[in-house]
């Protein structure tokens, strides 16, 4: 199977099961965009940084691209002709929010307690967390952009919430276990 198809070449791509829109249709900026932010986590797990991390950032891919095959999925094409569930083995569940939340919890009870923003920095693999946690938020809002006209998973968007809560606190620890400046954001008086 080759890479090219040619079958994109006028601005269309085709969804799961085979519709085709504009590439710049909401549904493909919200899949795209976890895609992105898949990658983005990819270089955050290519860092040196804790195996657990890891073992948790490899977790958190995997269901991204959960994720992104439920947004890529339009509602009527969900159920395939033969009656078989298109994404029939995949989806978000309420175990892994729950990850994502045992995580958090886990990080913060080594962190000091936080009195004001935190200014993005002080690391390059803070930074790569950081920006990590911005992709995130911003699948979050193509998501529920794109459920104001079409049905999308609440699961799905909830993971993408929690996940760049995640993100954020993983910055945090990150500053911590690597002895990084953590600088908090004072407004001017």
């Amino acid at each position: 199977m080759k890479v090219y198809t040619k079958t994109g070449d006028k601005g269309t791509t085709a969804l799961f099961g085979g519709t085709r829109v504009p590439k710049d249709h909401a549904r493909i900026e919200s899949y795209g965009t976890v895609d992105e932010l898949n990658s983005h986590i990819g270089l955050i797990r290519d860092q040196e940084i804790n195996a657990h991390y890891k073992e948790i950032l490899i977790e958190i891919q995997d269901r991204l691209f959960t994720v992104g095959a439920i947004l890529a999925t339009p509602p009527e094409k969900e159920v395939k002709k033969n009656g078989e569930l298109r994404l029939k083995n995949l989806g978000i569940i309420e175990s892994d929010i729950e990850l994502l939340e045992n995580e958090i919890d886990a990080m913060e009870e080594a962190l000091p307690p936080m009195t004001h923003f935190v200014l993005p920095g002080g690391h390059t693999t803070v930074s790569y967390c950081h920006i990590a946690r911005c992709v995130c938020r911003r699948a979050e809002r193509l998501a529920v952009h794109l459920s104001h006209n079409e049905p999308v998973a609440e699961i799905a968007i909830k993971y993408l919430n929690r996940l760049s809560d995640y993100l954020f606190v993983l910055a945090r620890k990150l500053s911590h276990d690597l002895n990084a400046a953590e600088v908090q954001w004072i407004p001017r008086k």
